[in-house]
């Protein structure tokens, strides 16, 4: 082997060499590294993989064995690397990442002032009759801690209708402008009544400008809607920003038939870098879709759909968790159920029935209750089989029923920096008992549940890394608090990785193909500088990524190569 063709420390210039060089008589390749984590129990360490030109592992070993064993291979030189299997996001939204993208972003800003400002800058760009649309305010962080209200931006935007999504998606914040533009379209604001699932924010019979969860629809009814391009902008955006954070698989949740269908484009022109497992967006077409004509799978082996996403409550920033009990900062409050009780379960049979996998937003305990009670029924005898039916987010839950997951069989999947980001305030919503059963995931595995992690990107930050920060240390970035919060729910840095690979290849029926680097699976793979299982966990966050790989290719490198 010539030496021009061996790549040398899977970095600069890489990707056009691997596209370029010419192949070998079996199209193998080799990589060799100093150390690879293969998240697999029967070899979890090895030097070496081997695999060919299409993309499937071959062998999985010690350098000089596979060497010796596939002379033939062009071997691929990480020199003194780290490699592990691909992080999979078992819970995120890439259309949302994308469209607030192309947004105002108002995440972290920490006053209601500073909204302002920012939206001002952003609206200069804009032409004088579109609407300005932002996302990622969270009230939490302002000193007053309180809903804002339309108010707070009419004297900057008296004309132009102004519309943000909060930091979770669940309450939306609108201003005048906008509530006349619904009200012109037949949304009706003023008055005594709520909308099913939702909230209006009032005082007296008058909107003060926040919409929680199913309200929000009657504002985005007059939001002129987003063109083709932006759609393709957007996905492309949210894409490029996934496989930069070293993510070679997403799941994403509620993907509507015309999300699919644009996934489907990207699919057939080569353009997704990654693996996406599109969940329908509840009882609708999609789900329609694949009751009629079966669960999806692209050719390609980058895209399919074979779940679907269901919603029994709210969030707990906005107040819309569903509790068993008042919120302990606003009595009177339990919460919302956004889909009744029986339309849920009458969703969670027709997906049964049609073989659709089930996946269930749950945050509040009362929320997780009524799903859990939910997938009993709806499972009967089936409780023991490998459904792998699953909670999202279960961040809130009776200690009682956190055993009642594994006995299902149901998947926990959770999301680390919901934690981290929740924590100076969670305690004051639910009190301190509650907390006993707070994104508990310790508690899970320790009762025998599996743990698929996650996210819930753009709600929280698209890098995976600071799951895996925030799963072993419950500490912001600053490192507080000392210790970690509710620490004896932390995870050991490889728990946070099995969350992140093969769990979330588990949870996605992917555990064959995905999430382990072993014979007969895809070579999906990132090559780091830092070793994730060695290093303190304090420095998970910074943890040094060279490339992503996605079915033994290069679809991003650190050093800039295309």
């Amino acid at each position: 082997m010539s030496g021009e063709r061996v790549m040398r420390g899977a970095g600069l210039g890489l990707v056009l060499c691997l596209l370029t060089m010419p192949s070998s008589a079996t199209d193998l390749w080799l990589l060799t590294a100093e150390r690879i984590h293969t998240m697999d129990p029967d070899r979890p360490h090895a030097t070496a993989l081997v695999w060919g030109a299409d993309g499937t592992l071959v062998d999985v070993g010690e350098a000089d064995v596979l060497r010796a064993r596939h002379p033939e291979a062009l071997p691929v030189d990480a020199a003194d690397a780290v490699v592990v299997p691909g992080l999979i996001d078992a819970h995120a939204h890439l259309m949302g990442l994308g469209l607030a993208l192309l947004r105002s972003d108002l995440a972290g800003v920490r006053s209601k002032a500073g909204v302002v400002a920012r939206l001002q800058r952003d609206a200069q760009d804009l032409p004088d009759d579109a609407w300005l649309l932002g996302t990622g305010w969270d009230q939490n962080l302002w000193p007053e801690a309180d809903f804002p209200t339309a108010a707070d931006l009419d004297a900057a935007f008296p004309e132009r209708p102004v519309w943000l999504r909060r930091v979770d998606g669940h309450a939306g914040w609108a201003n005048s402008a906008a509530m006349r533009a619904a009200e012109a379209a037949g949304a009706v604001l003023t008055g005594d009544t709520q909308p099913d699932g939702g909230r209006i924010v009032r005082e007296g019979r008058v909107p003060t400008g926040v919409f929680v969860d199913e309200a929000m629809a009657l504002i985005e009814q007059a939001v002129p809607p987003t063109s083709a391009e932006d759609h393709d902008r957007a996905l492309t955006l949210a894409l490029e920003a996934a496989v930069r954070n070293g993510l070679t698989g997403v799941h994403d949740m509620g993907v509507s038939r015309e999300g699919l269908a644009l996934y489907r484009a990207f699919a057939d022109a080569g353009r997704l870098p990654l693996r996406v497992s599109a969940y329908a967006d509840g009882d609708a077409e999609a789900l329609d879709d694949l009751c009629t004509h079966g669960l999806y799978a692209h050719p390609g082996g980058r895209l399919g759909m074979r779940g679907v996403k269901l919603y029994i409550d709210g969030a707990l920033g906005s107040r819309g968790a569903a509790l068993l009990e008042d919120y302990s900062d606003d009595h009177g409050n339990t919460g919302l159920l956004v889909t009744d009780p029986v339309a849920f379960r009458a969703a969670v049979d027709k997906a049964a029935g049609c073989g659709v996998q089930v996946a269930s937003h749950a945050i509040g305990d009362r929320g997780n209750r009524l799903v859990l009670d939910t997938y009993t029924e709806a499972l009967g005898e089936r409780a023991g089989t490998d459904h792998r039916w699953r909670i999202e987010h279960a961040q809130i839950m009776a200690v009682e029923d956190i055993p009642r997951v594994p006995a299902l069989q149901v998947i926990a999947s959770m999301q680390p920096t919901h934690a981290t980001s929740d924590m100076p305030w969670a305690g004051d919503r639910v009190g301190p008992a509650r907390l006993a059963g707070a994104y508990a995931w310790r508690s899970f595995l320790d009762a025998g549940a599996r743990l698929a992690l996650g996210s819930d990107f753009p709600v929280e930050s698209v890098d995976p890394r600071l799951g895996l920060y925030a799963a072993a240390t419950r500490q912001d970035r600053e490192r507080r608090p000392p210790g970690g919060w509710l620490a004896e729910q932390r995870l050991s840095a490889a728990e946070a990785l099995h969350g992140f690979t093969a769990a979330a290849a588990h949870a996605g029926f992917g555990d064959t193909t995905v999430g382990r680097l072993r014979p007969g699976a895809r070579a999906d793979f990132l090559v780091l500088v830092d070793d994730p299982l060695a290093m303190p966990v304090e420095r998970l966050a910074d943890l040094r990524l060279r490339s992503t790989w996605v079915d033994g290719r290069p679809v991003y490198e650190a050093d800039g190569t295309p």
